[in-house]
């Protein structure tokens, strides 16, 4: 991942929208571009404290709703209800297999769902700016449990 084009991206967001520059918010878009997976602000919050990080709890969530707006994550909700965000920069679009019974979350990237997701959106003159589809069922490990 190019996190110098991260961190452009991101500066230029914030000139554009008169928004502070400032080293906390690109403390936490490092720590949200290293993140491997999934995560929620807290989680996020937890990973900079234990990494000797001086950012507040309410600059980490502030800057996440920055850092989406930009593009630079993704928000989601599964069947925890909890947002929970990820890298979007420099990576496909993708979705998401839930497993009600461990929670993990299974990521595929599927180029026949893109495909019939543009012919929707022309044929209906709709332009998209973001989706995602999310299944919800048991993976193989929980239903060979049962």
């Amino acid at each position: 991942m190019d996190t110098e084009a991260a961190k452009r991206t991101f500066e230029n967001y914030l000139h554009e929208k008169k928004l502070r520059v400032t080293p906390e918010r690109f403390e936490v878009l490092e720590a949200a571009m290293n993140f491997d997976g999934h995560f929620d602000a807290d989680e996020l919050f937890s990973v900079m404290r234990y990494k000797k990080s001086k950012v507040s709890r309410a600059t980490v969530y502030n800057t996440l709703e920055v850092l989406l707006a930009c593009g630079l994550i993704s928000k989601y909700r599964f069947a925890d209800n909890l947002s929970r965000y990820e890298r979007a920069f420099g990576r496909p679009r993708h979705d998401h297999l839930i497993c009600l019974g461990c929670g993990e979350i299974i990521e595929f990237v599927a180029p026949k769902l893109e495909k019939i997701q543009k012919e929707i959106c022309a044929q209906h003159k709709f332009y998209p700016q973001n989706s995602t589809l999310q299944i919800f069922g048991m993976c193989e490990k929980c239903t060979v449990e049962k």
